[in-house]
């Protein structure tokens, strides 16, 4: 093997001896995170408010690529038990190397639309705020407890990712981006709070996506598609393996000195254009 194939070798197997929770990973960003992170050599534990078949085909592909796989089920808009969700989650493999916030809640399809603002707000600082700032708390405490125990533990070789947007900087008109400029905008802030509280043992970043072709995006109106191409200097939606390309690096011991960050991921805002 030559310099260059060492390289591409290590680069591949970064993640190699962690194990990973991802909520939210039945489909879309997250599950495209869990299957980055289980090529580049992770055990991934995952999770679903139910054990759906998207799930169960998920778990059997980061098996099929040798890695182990786990499934944690609970519904965070019921109001399910977030440190009993998480203390099941960390009992998988008595440790968590990378916990990826994931989860969101989605008020733009189904009936959701048709819903009042009242019921989207509640429904998404459930689902997107709550869960993210009391999971983190609960992990990132049992994260540095670890770090303390284990004599040759290395600052920032744990870490959380929380998920942010990039509009919440500088606001999108409509109920829409108001919703998610508050929730979103939330967890970017808590993001640089969390950082404090648990450095060094732990990195806590966040992810800002742009225009991302999950669900929603894959059926939008002409003129939203059109929105999210001119909005990108990159001139195209982002894909799901976009963000879990950035979220790989972040777990990454290459990323040992990036904390309380929050990260763009966006082609690039293209402000000329932007509606």
């Amino acid at each position: 093997m030559n310099f260059n194939e060492d390289k591409i070798s290590e680069r591949t197997q970064s993640l190699l001896g962690k194990t990973a929770m991802v909520t939210g990973s039945s489909s879309g960003i997250g599950r495209a995170i869990a299957l980055e992170f289980a090529n580049r050599g992770a055990d991934i534990i995952i999770h679903g408010r139910t054990l759906s078949d998207e799930l169960k085909s998920l778990k059997l592909e980061i098996e099929s690529l040798g890695r182990r796989s786990f499934s944690v089920l609970a519904d965070f808009a019921a109001g399910s038990s977030l440190d009993e969700f998480a203390n099941k989650a960390w009992s998988c493999q008595n440790r968590i190397d990378c916990w990826i916030n994931n989860a969101g809640g989605d008020v733009l399809t189904g009936d959701w639309p048709h819903r009042s603002l009242d019921e989207k707000l509640d429904f998404l600082f459930k689902v997107d705020v709550r869960a993210t700032l009391f999971l983190s708390r609960v992990i990132g405490q049992k994260m540095s407890e670890l770090h303390q125990s284990v004599a040759d533990s290395k600052p920032g070789q744990f870490s959380i990712l929380n998920m942010g947007w990039d509009q919440a900087w500088q606001g999108m008109a409509g109920d829409s981006g108001e919703l998610f400029a508050t929730t979103k905008g939330a967890i970017m802030s808590m993001t640089k709070s969390l950082a404090q509280s648990f450095a060094p043992a732990v990195r806590v970043n966040c992810l800002a996506p742009g225009w991302i072709q999950t669900k929603w995006g894959e059926t939008a109106p002409t003129d939203w598609s059109q929105r999210a191409r001119q909005e990108s200097l990159m001139d195209r939606w982002g894909q799901p393996e976009d963000i879990a390309h950035a979220a790989a690096f972040l777990a990454s011991d290459d990323a040992s000195f990036i904390a309380g960050q929050i990260v763009p991921v966006n082609g690039g805002f293209n402000f000329f254009n932007a509606s």
